[in-house]
Protein backbone atom coordinates (compact mmCIF):
# COMPACT_ATOMS: atom_id res chain seq x y z
CA UNK A 1 0.00 0.00 0.00
CA UNK A 2 1.03 3.42 -0.34
CA UNK A 3 0.69 6.62 1.28
CA UNK A 4 -2.08 7.27 3.62
CA UNK A 5 -4.53 9.26 1.65
CA UNK A 6 -7.22 9.44 4.09
CA UNK A 7 -7.14 10.15 8.14
CA UNK A 8 -9.50 10.33 10.51
CA UNK A 9 -8.97 10.77 14.14
CA UNK A 10 -11.48 11.17 17.25
CA UNK A 11 -14.28 12.41 15.02
CA UNK A 12 -17.81 13.10 16.88
CA UNK A 13 -20.63 14.22 15.49
CA UNK A 14 -24.01 15.18 17.70
CA UNK A 15 -27.01 15.98 17.22
CA UNK A 16 -30.26 17.42 18.76
CA UNK A 17 -33.20 15.29 18.70
CA UNK A 18 -37.05 17.42 18.15
CA UNK A 19 -38.87 18.32 21.44
CA UNK A 20 -41.97 16.28 21.58
CA UNK A 21 -44.97 18.59 21.48
CA UNK A 22 -47.84 18.00 23.78
CA UNK A 23 -51.22 18.36 21.94
CA UNK A 24 -54.50 18.72 23.95
CA UNK A 25 -57.54 16.58 22.74
CA UNK A 26 -60.23 19.03 23.36
CA UNK A 27 -61.11 22.27 21.87
CA UNK A 28 -60.86 24.70 24.70
CA UNK A 29 -57.03 23.17 24.90
CA UNK A 30 -56.68 23.67 21.38
CA UNK A 31 -57.41 27.30 21.62
CA UNK A 32 -55.17 27.95 24.56
CA UNK A 33 -52.26 26.00 23.12
CA UNK A 34 -52.30 28.57 20.08
CA UNK A 35 -52.79 31.49 22.61
CA UNK A 36 -49.07 29.93 24.15
CA UNK A 37 -47.74 29.28 21.24
CA UNK A 38 -45.45 32.29 20.55
CA UNK A 39 -43.98 31.78 24.16
CA UNK A 40 -44.02 27.94 24.41
CA UNK A 41 -41.75 27.51 20.99
CA UNK A 42 -39.08 30.44 22.45
CA UNK A 43 -39.01 27.91 25.16
CA UNK A 44 -38.54 25.82 23.24
CA UNK A 45 -35.56 27.37 20.80
CA UNK A 46 -33.63 28.20 24.05
CA UNK A 47 -33.71 24.34 25.22
CA UNK A 48 -32.45 23.56 21.94
CA UNK A 49 -29.43 26.05 21.49
CA UNK A 50 -28.12 23.92 24.78
CA UNK A 51 -26.56 21.14 24.37
CA UNK A 52 -25.72 18.90 27.92
CA UNK A 53 -23.88 15.65 27.81
CA UNK A 54 -26.84 13.88 30.31
CA UNK A 55 -29.52 15.18 27.99
CA UNK A 56 -31.55 12.50 26.45
CA UNK A 57 -32.23 14.42 23.77
CA UNK A 58 -28.52 14.29 22.60
CA UNK A 59 -27.65 11.80 19.81
CA UNK A 60 -24.27 10.51 19.01
CA UNK A 61 -24.59 9.53 15.63
CA UNK A 62 -20.64 9.24 15.75
CA UNK A 63 -18.34 8.79 18.68
CA UNK A 64 -14.56 8.83 18.84
CA UNK A 65 -14.00 7.36 15.57
CA UNK A 66 -10.26 7.03 13.95
CA UNK A 67 -8.95 5.41 11.43
CA UNK A 68 -6.78 5.89 8.36
CA UNK A 69 -6.82 4.36 4.51
CA UNK A 70 -3.86 4.11 2.19
CA UNK A 71 -4.06 4.90 -1.25
CA UNK A 72 -5.24 2.08 -3.38
CA UNK A 73 -6.80 0.53 -0.40
CA UNK A 74 -10.78 -0.28 -0.90
CA UNK A 75 -12.20 -0.32 2.45
CA UNK A 76 -15.76 -1.77 2.97
CA UNK A 77 -17.50 -0.13 6.45
CA UNK A 78 -20.50 -2.14 7.49
CA UNK A 79 -23.17 -2.30 10.15
CA UNK A 80 -26.83 -1.88 10.69
CA UNK A 81 -28.97 0.83 10.20
CA UNK A 82 -28.56 3.68 12.62
CA UNK A 83 -24.51 2.67 13.08
CA UNK A 84 -23.52 5.84 11.61
CA UNK A 85 -21.80 4.88 8.68
CA UNK A 86 -23.81 7.19 6.55
CA UNK A 87 -22.89 10.05 9.03
CA UNK A 88 -19.25 9.09 8.49
CA UNK A 89 -19.74 9.30 4.62
CA UNK A 90 -21.50 12.85 5.00
CA UNK A 91 -18.32 14.06 7.03
CA UNK A 92 -15.96 12.30 4.78
CA UNK A 93 -18.12 14.04 1.76
CA UNK A 94 -17.45 17.57 3.31
CA UNK A 95 -21.09 17.82 2.99
CA UNK A 96 -21.53 17.49 7.10
CA UNK A 97 -19.64 19.66 9.42
CA UNK A 98 -18.11 17.30 13.05
CA UNK A 99 -18.91 18.20 16.25
CA UNK A 100 -15.17 17.39 17.28
CA UNK A 101 -12.29 15.42 15.76
CA UNK A 102 -10.20 15.88 12.51
CA UNK A 103 -10.37 14.27 9.29
CA UNK A 104 -7.46 14.44 6.47
CA UNK A 105 -7.89 13.71 3.27
CA UNK A 106 -5.25 14.09 0.64
CA UNK A 107 -6.95 14.05 -2.54
CA UNK A 108 -9.76 14.98 -4.96
CA UNK A 109 -12.92 13.50 -3.38
CA UNK A 110 -16.28 12.24 -5.23
CA UNK A 111 -19.74 10.61 -3.78
CA UNK A 112 -22.31 9.04 -3.99
CA UNK A 113 -24.62 8.96 -1.22
CA UNK A 114 -27.81 9.63 -2.23
CA UNK A 115 -30.01 9.48 -5.41
CA UNK A 116 -29.70 12.74 -7.24
CA UNK A 117 -26.84 14.12 -5.09
CA UNK A 118 -24.95 16.51 -6.16
CA UNK A 119 -26.90 17.09 -9.38
CA UNK A 120 -28.96 20.41 -10.88
CA UNK A 121 -32.13 19.19 -11.54
CA UNK A 122 -33.26 21.98 -13.63
CA UNK A 123 -29.89 21.23 -15.87
CA UNK A 124 -29.54 18.72 -17.63
CA UNK A 125 -27.56 15.07 -17.80
CA UNK A 126 -24.58 16.72 -20.03
CA UNK A 127 -24.46 19.83 -18.05
CA UNK A 128 -24.23 18.76 -14.79
CA UNK A 129 -21.39 15.88 -15.96
CA UNK A 130 -19.76 19.39 -16.90
CA UNK A 131 -20.57 21.09 -13.33
CA UNK A 132 -19.50 18.23 -11.23
CA UNK A 133 -16.08 18.05 -13.24
CA UNK A 134 -15.52 21.59 -12.50
CA UNK A 135 -16.15 21.89 -8.98
CA UNK A 136 -13.73 18.86 -8.79
CA UNK A 137 -10.95 21.30 -10.21
CA UNK A 138 -10.92 19.61 -13.71
CA UNK A 139 -10.19 21.95 -16.65
CA UNK A 140 -13.36 21.86 -20.05
CA UNK A 141 -10.84 19.87 -22.14
CA UNK A 142 -10.51 17.03 -19.33
CA UNK A 143 -14.26 16.42 -19.01
CA UNK A 144 -14.46 16.69 -23.08
CA UNK A 145 -11.81 13.94 -22.94
CA UNK A 146 -13.77 11.47 -20.38
CA UNK A 147 -17.64 12.22 -21.45
CA UNK A 148 -18.19 9.79 -24.37
CA UNK A 149 -16.96 7.34 -21.61
CA UNK A 150 -19.04 8.52 -18.74
CA UNK A 151 -22.49 8.92 -20.90
CA UNK A 152 -21.53 5.34 -22.60
CA UNK A 153 -21.31 3.53 -19.02
CA UNK A 154 -24.60 5.18 -18.05
CA UNK A 155 -26.40 3.83 -21.03
CA UNK A 156 -28.80 7.06 -20.99
CA UNK A 157 -27.36 8.19 -23.96
CA UNK A 158 -31.09 9.29 -25.45
CA UNK A 159 -31.72 10.93 -21.87
CA UNK A 160 -28.31 13.03 -21.46
CA UNK A 161 -29.85 16.23 -23.17
CA UNK A 162 -32.81 15.98 -20.87
CA UNK A 163 -33.11 17.66 -17.66
CA UNK A 164 -32.26 15.14 -14.73
CA UNK A 165 -35.85 16.24 -12.72
CA UNK A 166 -37.23 14.13 -15.24
CA UNK A 167 -34.77 10.88 -14.87
CA UNK A 168 -36.28 8.31 -12.77
CA UNK A 169 -34.21 7.02 -9.56
CA UNK A 170 -32.45 4.03 -11.66
CA UNK A 171 -30.89 6.50 -13.99
CA UNK A 172 -29.57 9.22 -11.57
CA UNK A 173 -27.52 6.78 -10.11
CA UNK A 174 -26.40 5.29 -13.09
CA UNK A 175 -25.36 9.20 -14.44
CA UNK A 176 -24.29 9.65 -10.63
CA UNK A 177 -22.21 6.44 -10.50
CA UNK A 178 -20.59 6.58 -13.81
CA UNK A 179 -19.60 10.46 -13.02
CA UNK A 180 -17.88 9.89 -10.02
CA UNK A 181 -16.09 6.93 -11.20
CA UNK A 182 -14.90 8.66 -14.45
CA UNK A 183 -13.78 11.63 -13.34
CA UNK A 184 -10.84 10.76 -11.93
CA UNK A 185 -11.09 11.64 -7.94
CA UNK A 186 -8.24 9.90 -5.53
CA UNK A 187 -10.86 9.49 -3.43
CA UNK A 188 -14.43 7.32 -4.04
CA UNK A 189 -17.00 6.69 -1.76
CA UNK A 190 -20.24 5.08 -2.59
CA UNK A 191 -22.70 4.70 -0.22
CA UNK A 192 -25.95 1.75 -0.04
CA UNK A 193 -27.33 3.74 -3.11
CA UNK A 194 -26.57 1.27 -5.46
CA UNK A 195 -28.76 -0.88 -4.49
CA UNK A 196 -31.37 1.44 -6.51
CA UNK A 197 -30.10 0.08 -9.62
CA UNK A 198 -30.55 -3.03 -11.50
CA UNK A 199 -28.30 -6.52 -11.07
CA UNK A 200 -26.53 -5.77 -14.40
CA UNK A 201 -25.90 -2.25 -13.34
CA UNK A 202 -24.33 -3.15 -10.26
CA UNK A 203 -22.23 -5.50 -11.42
CA UNK A 204 -20.84 -3.15 -13.70
CA UNK A 205 -20.21 -0.74 -10.58
CA UNK A 206 -18.52 -3.15 -8.86
CA UNK A 207 -16.13 -4.21 -11.82
CA UNK A 208 -15.14 -0.39 -11.97
CA UNK A 209 -14.55 -0.20 -8.60
CA UNK A 210 -12.08 -2.90 -8.72
CA UNK A 211 -10.74 -1.19 -11.54
CA UNK A 212 -10.12 2.24 -10.24
CA UNK A 213 -8.50 0.88 -7.24
CA UNK A 214 -6.36 -2.31 -8.52
CA UNK A 215 -4.96 -0.56 -11.85
CA UNK A 216 -5.31 2.90 -11.53
CA UNK A 217 -4.33 3.38 -7.46
CA UNK A 218 -7.56 5.51 -6.52
CA UNK A 219 -9.14 4.55 -2.78
CA UNK A 220 -12.64 3.54 -2.32
CA UNK A 221 -14.97 3.90 0.36
CA UNK A 222 -17.64 1.02 0.35
CA UNK A 223 -21.15 0.94 2.25
CA UNK A 224 -23.45 -1.73 1.49
CA UNK A 225 -25.56 -4.38 3.32
CA UNK A 226 -24.52 -6.99 0.52
CA UNK A 227 -22.09 -8.79 2.71
CA UNK A 228 -21.10 -10.68 -0.80
CA UNK A 229 -20.02 -7.77 -2.48
CA UNK A 230 -18.37 -6.51 0.20
CA UNK A 231 -16.47 -9.98 0.80
CA UNK A 232 -15.48 -9.48 -2.90
CA UNK A 233 -14.16 -6.19 -3.78
CA UNK A 234 -12.86 -4.99 -0.43
CA UNK A 235 -9.29 -6.46 1.26
CA UNK A 236 -10.04 -4.79 4.72
CA UNK A 237 -13.32 -3.94 6.34
CA UNK A 238 -14.65 -1.33 9.56
CA UNK A 239 -17.85 -2.57 12.10
CA UNK A 240 -19.66 0.32 13.16
CA UNK A 241 -22.13 0.15 16.11
CA UNK A 242 -24.30 2.67 17.60
CA UNK A 243 -21.81 5.22 16.22
CA UNK A 244 -18.51 3.42 17.49
CA UNK A 245 -15.82 1.89 15.82
CA UNK A 246 -16.20 -2.04 17.16
CA UNK A 247 -13.50 -3.85 14.13
CA UNK A 248 -10.98 -2.80 11.83
CA UNK A 249 -9.18 -5.77 10.32
CA UNK A 250 -9.63 -8.09 7.13
CA UNK A 251 -12.82 -8.33 5.64
CA UNK A 252 -14.00 -11.45 6.57
CA UNK A 253 -13.08 -10.75 10.38
CA UNK A 254 -15.04 -7.91 9.72
CA UNK A 255 -17.81 -10.35 8.64
CA UNK A 256 -17.63 -12.75 11.16
CA UNK A 257 -17.59 -10.16 13.81
CA UNK A 258 -21.02 -8.45 11.76
CA UNK A 259 -23.06 -11.78 11.80
CA UNK A 260 -22.09 -12.90 15.20
CA UNK A 261 -22.72 -9.60 16.73
CA UNK A 262 -25.95 -9.56 15.67
CA UNK A 263 -28.14 -11.34 18.27
CA UNK A 264 -30.52 -13.32 16.76
CA UNK A 265 -34.24 -11.77 17.71
CA UNK A 266 -37.93 -13.10 17.21
CA UNK A 267 -38.80 -9.40 18.51
CA UNK A 268 -37.91 -6.09 17.31
CA UNK A 269 -38.75 -2.41 18.75
CA UNK A 270 -37.92 -0.35 16.01
CA UNK A 271 -38.80 2.64 17.87
CA UNK A 272 -37.28 2.30 20.94
CA UNK A 273 -33.91 0.92 19.17
CA UNK A 274 -34.00 4.27 17.08
CA UNK A 275 -33.86 2.42 13.92
CA UNK A 276 -34.74 4.48 11.27
CA UNK A 277 -35.43 3.66 7.28
CA UNK A 278 -34.18 5.05 4.57
CA UNK A 279 -37.21 7.76 2.63
CA UNK A 280 -39.68 9.97 2.86
CA UNK A 281 -41.13 8.75 6.50
CA UNK A 282 -44.92 8.87 5.17
CA UNK A 283 -45.38 5.04 6.26
CA UNK A 284 -43.12 3.85 9.34
CA UNK A 285 -42.58 0.06 10.93
CA UNK A 286 -42.80 0.22 14.36
CA UNK A 287 -42.30 -3.22 15.22
CA UNK A 288 -40.92 -6.79 13.72
CA UNK A 289 -42.31 -10.36 15.36
CA UNK A 290 -40.68 -13.21 14.16
CA UNK A 291 -41.85 -16.36 14.98
CA UNK A 292 -43.28 -19.94 14.37
CA UNK A 293 -46.42 -19.52 15.88
CA UNK A 294 -48.98 -16.29 15.65
CA UNK A 295 -48.08 -13.79 18.78
CA UNK A 296 -46.25 -15.86 20.83
CA UNK A 297 -42.17 -15.80 20.70
CA UNK A 298 -41.40 -19.64 19.32
CA UNK A 299 -38.43 -20.46 17.27
CA UNK A 300 -38.41 -20.86 13.82
CA UNK A 301 -37.32 -24.51 13.03
CA UNK A 302 -36.93 -26.15 9.16
CA UNK A 303 -40.51 -27.01 7.46
CA UNK A 304 -42.45 -25.20 10.11
CA UNK A 305 -44.93 -22.50 9.76
CA UNK A 306 -42.86 -18.90 10.07
CA UNK A 307 -45.10 -15.83 10.92
CA UNK A 308 -42.99 -12.27 10.53
CA UNK A 309 -45.61 -9.76 11.74
CA UNK A 310 -45.16 -5.81 11.00
CA UNK A 311 -46.50 -3.06 13.14
CA UNK A 312 -47.19 -0.59 10.37
CA UNK A 313 -47.87 3.50 10.70
CA UNK A 314 -49.50 4.91 8.43
CA UNK A 315 -48.88 8.42 9.58
CA UNK A 316 -50.84 9.73 6.98
CA UNK A 317 -53.99 7.22 6.70
CA UNK A 318 -54.27 4.51 4.33
CA UNK A 319 -54.93 6.46 0.85
CA UNK A 320 -54.87 3.18 -1.05
CA UNK A 321 -53.05 4.60 -3.80
CA UNK A 322 -50.78 1.30 -5.06
CA UNK A 323 -49.37 1.58 -1.48
CA UNK A 324 -46.97 -1.79 -0.74
CA UNK A 325 -44.67 -3.79 1.32
CA UNK A 326 -42.49 -6.38 0.58
CA UNK A 327 -39.97 -8.34 2.86
CA UNK A 328 -36.99 -10.13 1.96
CA UNK A 329 -34.45 -12.82 3.76
CA UNK A 330 -31.24 -13.17 2.42
CA UNK A 331 -28.06 -15.20 3.84
CA UNK A 332 -25.51 -14.37 5.78
CA UNK A 333 -23.16 -12.75 2.95
CA UNK A 334 -26.93 -10.88 1.54
CA UNK A 335 -27.74 -12.99 -0.83
CA UNK A 336 -31.56 -13.23 -1.69
CA UNK A 337 -33.42 -16.32 -0.51
CA UNK A 338 -37.34 -15.29 -0.39
CA UNK A 339 -38.96 -12.10 -1.52
CA UNK A 340 -42.84 -11.27 -0.44
CA UNK A 341 -44.98 -8.46 -1.28
CA UNK A 342 -48.47 -7.42 -0.06
CA UNK A 343 -48.71 -6.21 -4.39
CA UNK A 344 -49.35 -9.87 -4.69
CA UNK A 345 -52.78 -9.90 -2.83
CA UNK A 346 -54.91 -7.11 -4.17
CA UNK A 347 -57.64 -8.01 -1.44
CA UNK A 348 -55.23 -6.81 1.51
CA UNK A 349 -56.21 -3.74 3.24
CA UNK A 350 -53.42 -2.10 4.29
CA UNK A 351 -54.77 0.41 6.88
CA UNK A 352 -55.46 -1.69 9.41
CA UNK A 353 -51.86 -1.38 10.95
CA UNK A 354 -50.75 -5.15 11.11
CA UNK A 355 -49.47 -6.96 8.44
CA UNK A 356 -48.50 -10.40 9.16
CA UNK A 357 -46.52 -12.52 6.22
CA UNK A 358 -46.93 -16.42 6.71
CA UNK A 359 -44.44 -18.60 4.95
CA UNK A 360 -45.57 -22.23 4.74
CA UNK A 361 -43.24 -24.92 6.16
CA UNK A 362 -40.56 -22.71 6.20
CA UNK A 363 -38.02 -24.19 3.49
CA UNK A 364 -34.13 -22.61 5.52
CA UNK A 365 -32.08 -24.51 6.44
CA UNK A 366 -30.51 -24.06 10.10
CA UNK A 367 -28.07 -20.77 9.71
CA UNK A 368 -28.51 -17.42 10.76
CA UNK A 369 -30.46 -15.10 8.63
CA UNK A 370 -31.09 -11.21 8.31
CA UNK A 371 -34.83 -9.41 7.63
CA UNK A 372 -35.12 -6.70 4.53
CA UNK A 373 -38.34 -4.32 4.72
CA UNK A 374 -39.33 -2.10 2.06
CA UNK A 375 -42.31 0.21 2.00
CA UNK A 376 -43.61 2.26 -0.73
CA UNK A 377 -46.94 4.74 -0.21
CA UNK A 378 -47.96 4.33 -3.49
CA UNK A 379 -45.63 7.40 -5.35
CA UNK A 380 -41.74 6.78 -4.03
CA UNK A 381 -40.44 5.07 -1.16
CA UNK A 382 -41.21 5.61 2.34
CA UNK A 383 -39.05 3.21 4.36
CA UNK A 384 -36.94 0.71 3.37
CA UNK A 385 -34.82 -1.17 6.52
CA UNK A 386 -31.83 -2.81 4.81
CA UNK A 387 -31.35 -6.02 6.97
CA UNK A 388 -33.01 -4.57 9.93
CA UNK A 389 -33.44 -7.85 11.79
CA UNK A 390 -31.35 -11.32 12.20
CA UNK A 391 -32.51 -14.40 13.16
CA UNK A 392 -32.25 -18.27 13.46
CA UNK A 393 -33.40 -20.89 11.84
CA UNK A 394 -32.50 -24.04 14.84
CA UNK A 395 -31.44 -27.20 14.22
CA UNK A 396 -34.19 -29.84 13.92
CA UNK A 397 -34.75 -33.43 12.27
CA UNK A 398 -34.77 -34.11 8.29
CA UNK A 399 -38.63 -34.69 7.80
CA UNK A 400 -38.39 -36.19 11.10
CA UNK A 401 -35.94 -38.96 10.63
CA UNK A 402 -34.16 -37.71 13.71
CA UNK A 403 -31.13 -37.08 11.51
CA UNK A 404 -30.14 -33.78 11.51
CA UNK A 405 -29.44 -31.57 7.96
CA UNK A 406 -26.06 -31.99 6.88
CA UNK A 407 -24.06 -29.03 7.06
CA UNK A 408 -23.50 -27.18 3.37
CA UNK A 409 -25.58 -29.68 1.97
CA UNK A 410 -28.18 -27.59 0.50
CA UNK A 411 -29.82 -23.91 0.87
CA UNK A 412 -34.00 -25.26 1.04
CA UNK A 413 -35.67 -27.94 2.05
CA UNK A 414 -38.10 -29.49 -0.23
CA UNK A 415 -40.54 -32.31 0.40
CA UNK A 416 -39.95 -35.05 -1.93
CA UNK A 417 -41.22 -38.71 -2.74
CA UNK A 418 -39.53 -41.88 -3.03
CA UNK A 419 -40.88 -45.38 -5.30
CA UNK A 420 -39.30 -48.61 -4.66
CA UNK A 421 -40.16 -50.39 -7.74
Amino acid sequence: MGKSIIQVENLSKRYRLGLKEKRSKTLAGQVGNIIKSPWENFQRLRKLSKFGEEDESVFWALKDISFEVKEGEVLGIIGKNGAGKSTLLKILSQITEPTSGKITLNGRVASLLEVGTGFHPELTGRENIYMNGTILGMTRREIDRKLDEIIDFSGIEKFVDTPVKFYSSGMKVRLGFSVAAHLEPEILIIDEVLAVGDYEFQQKCLGKMEDVSKNQGRTVLFVSHNMAAVQNLCSRGILMGNGKLHFDGVTEEALKSYIGGNTSTCFLDLENAHIKGEGNQKIKLKSINLSSRLDEDIPVFPRKDVYISLDVDFKEGFKNQGERIDIRIDNRLGQRLIWCSTKADNRLKLGTGKITFKIPQCPLVPDEYVLTVFIHDGHDVANWYPQVMNFKVEEAAYFDSGMTIPNGQTSFIYPFELTNS
